[in-house]
């Protein structure tokens, strides 16, 4: 298929599709990196090898999993035209996105409890790393808990109806996006020590 057939609205909604799927590769060559650094780091004398996975970050593993079939339900939903399950979809998916947040700060206060803080004396370069990277993806969870609130009131003001989702279906996506990076990222941060 040519890029250049359809109508002005469908190439518009193509160009917003491949502008989020261009930012989405772009991030996790960033935290492609950000991993590969601290495999690298690794090998420092002091580092911390024996540092043990915040009991609050098992939490945020299954809220973000289960906010990642929230939206998945809540974008089939709008698209069926049930849209006051789609909206108590969207609802659950952006509270549990808070959710999210609040106990990957409960996890840095685990941490600081431990005694590593993120700078000074009492930090470690293993601690360091692990404020930064969870940091920046809270900083996108951030951004994806926006866009959940302009879907829900879009949706609100019934925006998504006639097949026209295309504001849902980039939320739902950049959403799936973080869960995975949060997936990836526990996984990393257990396994690799």
């Amino acid at each position: 298929m040519d890029l250049t057939e359809g109508t002005e609205e469908t190439k518009k909604n193509r160009a917003k599709k491949n502008i989020l799927w261009f930012g989405i590769i772009s991030l996790t060559m960033s935290f492609a990196g950000l991993t590969s650094a601290y495999v690298v780091s690794k090998e420092r004398p002091d580092w911390i090898s024996s540092f043990e996975m915040p009991q609050a970050f098992y939490v945020s593993l299954v809220l973000i999993i289960v906010s990642s079939f929230t939206v998945f339900f809540a974008l089939r939903s709008i698209k069926k035209q049930q849209n006051a399950l789609g909206m108590f979809l969207l609802i659950a998916t952006f509270l549990l996105g808070v959710l999210f947040v609040v106990f990957q700060f409960v996890g840095f206060s685990e941490i600081v409890a431990s005694g590593y803080n993120f700078t000074g004396p009492t930090s470690s370069i293993t601690t360091s790393f692990i404020y930064l990277v969870v940091l920046l993806h809270v900083a996108h969870v951030f951004g994806g808990l926006i866009a959940l609130l302009v879907v829900i009131y879009n949706h609100y003001k019934l925006k998504y109806k006639n097949g026209k989702t295309l504001g849902v279906e980039l939320a739902a996506t950049f959403w799936h996006f973080v869960d995975v990076v949060w997936i990836y990222l526990f996984l990393f941060l257990y396994f690799v020590k």
